[in-house]
């Protein structure tokens, strides 16, 4: 009964916290794509645990080694003192006297977001846990993204003194860090170094709409494997990216910059080298122009996780903006 009125009291204390947000609040804590689980360690431990975890333990589509969406860490409703109150991503869920869903923005720190579940029984926990599903992994998701907008796009290449933006007429936010390497005005191409030889590739370019198969998705690979011979070479004569061609891309109905998009997330390859990794791409469906605005990041990191690269680029990515 004490952690049920302590959870209570929480709840309580999130929505006053939101309906008064000009405090000033010390900057949150932890990496992104983490979460902190408040819960008790029984229910943790048991079959709450392991319906949350078939949520936010889920692999990241389109990885070459399995990498869960975020990474957790728990703690008893008792020990959720002042330094795990300053978390980024907060999750706390228990069972009270009544069956709720309530989200809370920088209550204790910022930013941060806190989810809080509640229900009268386990079974109506899990419900609730099962019904708000997409909801807690897009409201962490989406505050991960503007504070990784925020971090890494401090300073950014003015979109306007980028020759393919000015002529095709939209714009993408590409931060400092990325050098160019290439920049026609029909193709566009900027990398960042990591060590070891390997890096981040974002590129973008658009294409007419020929046919319905292309306003529906259906020609997506076929353009990027096009797009991959045409301005993307490998390290020997006749070679290129294409897409891994034993793996089939997961494409999602999606919507970006306000029109209907395409996400695909999915492998490269260089044909005919020995040279891969992951790729996020986004196909915006610019009907007043006829054609496809396409975004893509890529990754090239040998034998080293990949989700947070790729989330990098994500968030780069969904800066587009279509004139």
């Amino acid at each position: 009964m004490k952690k049920q009125l302590l959870i209570l009291g929480i709840i309580s204390l999130l929505i006053s916290c939101t309906s008064n947000n000009k405090k000033v609040l010390k900057e949150a804590n932890g990496r992104i794509n983490s979460i902190l689980i408040v819960m008790k360690n029984s229910e943790w431990q048991g079959d709450l645990g392991d319906e949350l975890r078939k949520i936010i333990a889920e692999p990241v589509l389109g990885l070459p080694q399995p990498e869960s969406q975020f990474e957790v860490s728990q703690v008893p409703i008792e020990s959720f003192g002042s330094m795990f109150k300053a978390s980024r991503s907060i999750l706390i869920v228990g069972i009270t006297d009544k069956n709720s869903f309530t989200v809370a923005t920088d209550v204790y720190a910022a930013p941060q977001k806190i989810i809080t579940i509640t229900g009268k029984t386990k079974e109506e926990l899990i419900t609730q846990i099962q019904k708000n599903s997409k909801k807690i992994v897009s409201e962490i998701k989406n505050s991960n993204i503007i504070s990784v907008q925020k971090q890494i796009l401090k300073k950014y290449w003015e979109p306007s003194k980028i020759e393919t933006f000015n002529k095709q007429n939209y714009t993408l936010k590409i931060p400092k860090t990325y050098s160019k390497v290439e920049d026609n005005g029909d193709f566009i191409w900027y990398r960042y170094h990591l060590n070891g030889g390997n890096s981040l590739e974002l590129i973008s370019y658009t294409i007419p709409i020929l046919s319905e198969e292309d306003e529906n998705g259906n020609n997506i690979v076929a353009q990027r494997d096009s797009i991959g011979k045409k301005y993307i070479p490998g390290q020997i004569d006749g070679s290129y990216m294409i897409t891994e061609e034993a793996y089939t891309p997961h494409i999602f109905d999606v919507e970006l910059d306000g029109k209907k998009a395409f996400e695909t997330r999915g492998k490269w390859e260089v044909k005919g080298v020995y040279m891969a990794g992951p790729f996020l791409s986004y196909t915006v469906i610019d009907k007043q122009k006829n054609r496809l605005v396409v975004v893509e990041g890529l990754v090239y990191a040998p034998s080293i996780n990949k989700r947070d690269y790729m989330f990098e680029l994500e968030a780069i990515l969904k800066t587009l903006k279509i004139n």
